[in-house]
């Protein structure tokens, strides 16, 4: 009986085909799984985002802390009370000169 070569050819060919084929899997799932690197991409861009977001909101917070420790009593500062006060209350002094800022509509002739 004559053995020909073929079988032997591919038992050798099905080793690195079966390797090839788990390394293409875990390398897809490596750049696109759940974890990948994609997703990490994504996450990266969600944090830059929060972290802009954060140094706003922290801004913010810092200029509040600020006028409210104007508002404080030990360090009271009569002209912003004054201001916050007037600009509550919407009163004005009788001989004070109110200036509006916001320009009424222009009116048109007909």
């Amino acid at each position: 009986m004559i053995r020909t070569r073929e079988p032997l050819r591919l038992r050798h060919a099905l080793v690195p085909l079966v390797c090839a084929i788990v390394l293409s899997y875990f390398a897809y799932h490596a750049v696109y799984g759940r974890h990948g690197f994609i997703a990490w991409l994504s996450l990266q861009n969600s944090v830059d985002t929060l972290e802009q977001q954060l140094a706003e909101v922290q801004a913010t917070h810092r200029q509040l802390d600020q006028q409210v420790s104007l508002l404080r009593p030990e360090s009271l500062d009569p002209d912003l009370l004054d201001e916050r006060a007037r600009a509550t209350l919407g009163l004005a002094n009788p001989n004070e000169i109110v200036i509006f800022r916001e320009r009424p509509a222009p009116r048109t002739i007909r």
